[in-house]
């Protein structure tokens, strides 16, 4: 963002154009550390959820490990339709898991690693530009 205060043909002078740079690259600097806290507050928010998405998928496999012994119980002590029922339920939980287990995987990688990559790039591209302009 480069803005000219002074007219074509109009000469400043070396302190101008020292004062110049030093505001545009403090502002510049700001931009990019606030775009790098943008960057790893989203990051954050991701691993989060996916870590969220974890422990719930952990916690409902803790249960469907007591449905399926309950299930073998009810098997082997009846072998008629309670246990087919108590079949069912542990299957659903499972699934349950499996789809908790697959989104929070996906979730966790989208927040990892926690580092700023656009700002960096930017950055880069920064200085890039500012040694090509002293060339």
């Amino acid at each position: 963002m480069v803005t000219q205060t002074s007219v074509p043909g109009d000469t400043r002078s070396l302190g101008q154009l020292v004062s110049d740079l030093s505001e545009q690259a403090g502002r510049l600097v700001r931009a990019e550390i606030d775009l790098a806290k943008a960057e790893l507050a989203e990051k954050a928010k991701q691993a989060g959820i996916g870590g969220g998405l974890l422990i719930a998928a952990g916690f409902l496999a803790f249960y469907g490990v007591g449905a399926a012994i309950a299930t073998a119980i009810i098997g082997l002590s009846n072998a008629v339709a309670p246990w087919l029922a108590a079949l069912i339920i542990t299957v659903a939980i499972f699934l349950v898991v499996g789809l908790l287990a697959l989104v929070g995987v996906r979730r966790l990688k989208r927040g990892m690693p926690p580092t700023p990559e656009h700002a960096m790039e930017n950055v880069q591209q920064d200085v890039a530009a500012v040694k090509e302009g002293l060339h």
